[in-house]
């Protein structure tokens, strides 16, 4: 071995030069100030074939520069949500103290899986873990829980902890021919029939349930649907509550989906399937918790107060759930990965553990910190409990809550004014969150009537089919005519999660995520809707 040329290789790569690195890094920071004075983009080219055919790694160890070029086509190709006229989705600009905490992570590399391999960074996700708990649950008295890679896995936790619970032993022996079901509403995220096909229950096991008009799982239609699996044999693992849904930002009724599951299974002799919150979403609803509507601090706008008070009752029955998803990369303006996975109870842990004996060369773990022992990863980053310790505590209480009424009050305000035309109707008007759901039809036609038929079943099936073509028609038409410098950017679900008669209802969407937009944003998309009908 040349040790010259391989010391040389090592001081390069393993010891960095301060002044190198920073100095990449400030030439990226300066690539993303240049793209915020950009409109938000269409997708670039993507040339999928070219970057199959040309996976080249260079022959000879270069520098630091060398892998900078290697990536910097790719991230200036790739849009960072910047620009105030997104609106598209629950994305936005991941925070600067959430970027603090992710470089503190990134310099140290740990692996969460044990003490051995993270040190006080293990610390640090169990006080993530433990703030959010008490968000969430208000001062729970025994929390646990796991960041994980996203919403979808830290899901397929709580599905599983429910499996173990009305099959003993299925970590082990497997469902042995006995039919387990799961249970969720029309709006769930579609994440849950992933998860009821990777646990091998089958997605024809996992039962919808009718939504009411905000996009909330109907407490009758749960009932009836409980009492049809327990009387056909069926063991019920777990009900998939709500908390914001991804397209509507519906919210379920927690407090009343616990009492009508503990009630069936009661009934039927059953040990109660887990009550897991979905609340990736809606789950920064609870930094309001302590908000006083009628001294109003911060002065939110009237018509917004309402909603935070509606919030604040409905997050009380997350205190009821068993375990809860939260995605501190969506509502939290974290960076990826920040999903959690946490229980009510530390207790529940106990469905997913394994011994040291399967683990030989973590035969030291300790149950007590040690989350190798109970999680479906190995290898698990730290950048989750590192950007959340670091947002909520820069960002502080009263910053969050600035934030999310700020985000209420805009949906609000659209709300508003699109109420005031006779041929858009408002599709989520009573919802608590950032999103705006609506339909935009041609003049002449009044949406609010055309809906309350839909909704009474007095359309026809080929006028509900011409009414939602033309939803998409319009919603095609502007993005065809859109001025990309001033117009903001929308989406488009053709499910909004509720269905009168059976019927999907489409709608054009917006969400308010960038803490950057403002009400003249609104103003011009209204008007450009005005304009193009």
């Amino acid at each position: 071995m040349d040790r010259a040329r391989y010391d040389q290789f090592v001081a390069t790569f393993f010891d960095a030069d301060p002044k190198a690195v920073t100095g990449i890094f400030q030439e990226f920071l300066d690539s993303m100030k240049a793209q915020q004075a950009l409109p938000p983009g269409h997708y670039l080219s993507q040339n999928y074939e070219t970057a199959q055919a040309n996976p080249e790694i260079h022959l000879l160890p270069g520098n630091l520069k060398d892998a900078r070029d290697a990536v910097f086509p790719y991230f200036w190709g790739t849009d960072g949500w910047t620009s105030p006229l997104h609106l598209e989705n629950v994305r936005g600009p991941a925070n600067a103290a959430s970027l603090i905490g992710a470089i503190a992570c990134l310099l140290k590399n740990p692996n969460l899986c044990t003490d051995t391999y993270s040190q006080r960074s293990n610390e640090l996700e169990v006080k993530a873990v433990t703030a959010l708990a008490n968000l969430i649950f208000y001062h729970t008295i025994d929390p646990w829980g796991v960041f994980t890679i996203g919403g979808t896995i830290s899901n397929l936790y709580g599905a599983r902890i429910g499996v173990e619970k009305v099959v003993p032993g299925a970590m082990r022996n497997g469902l042995g021919g006995v039919r387990v079901a799961g249970v969720c509403s029309d709006a769930a995220h579609y994440c849950a029939a992933t998860v009821a096909g990777w646990l091998g229950l089958g997605t024809d096991n996992l039962h919808h349930i009718p939504t009411d008009r905000n996009m909330a799982m109907r407490l009758d239609a749960l009932a009836d649907k409980l009492d049809e699996l327990y009387r056909r044999g069926d063991k019920v693992a777990f009900v998939i509550a709500t908390f914001g849904s991804t397209d509507a930002f519906g919210v379920d009724d927690v407090a009343g989906i616990r009492t009508v599951i503990d009630e069936a299974a009661k009934r039927h002799g059953q040990p109660p399937p887990q009550l897991h919150a979905d609340a990736a979403v809606g789950w920064a609803l609870c930094f309001l918790n302590e908000y006083d509507t009628a001294a109003n601090p911060f002065k939110i706008a009237a018509d917004t107060l309402p909603v935070i008070d509606r919030a604040k009752h409905l997050a009380k029955g997350l205190r009821v759930a068993d375990s809860v998803t939260i995605d501190f990369h969506k509502t939290g303006r974290g960076h990826y990965p920040s999903s959690a996975f946490i229980v009510n109870r530390r207790d529940d842990l106990r469905h997913l553990a394994r011994t040291t004996t399967s683990m030989p060369y973590f035969c030291d773990a300790i149950d007590r910190r040690d989350p190798a022992l109970f999680t479906l990863e190995t290898s698990r980053p730290g950048i989750g409990p590192y950007t959340v310790m670091a947002s909520l505590n820069g960002i502080g209480l009263h910053g969050w809550q600035m934030l999310i009424g700020r985000a209420l009050e805009l949906a609000q305000y659209l709300k508003a004014k699109l109420a005031k035309l006779d041929y858009c109707r408002v599709l989520n008007a009573d919802t608590p969150g950032m999103s705006v759901l609506w339909w935009v039809l041609p003049k002449g036609r009044n949406a609010k009537d055309i809906f309350a038929k839909l909704e009474a079943g007095e359309l026809p099936p080929e006028d509900i089919q011409r009414y939602t073509a033309e939803v998409r028609r319009l919603f095609n038409k502007r993005e065809y005519s859109l001025d990309p410098a001033v117009d903001a950017r929308l989406s488009y679900t053709t499910d909004i999660g509720y269905r009168p008669h059976g019927h999907l209802i489409p709608g054009w969407k917006a969400v308010f995520f960038h803490p950057m937009t403002d009400e003249a944003v609104i103003d011009r998309l209204v008007w450009g809707i005005e304009e193009m009908i």
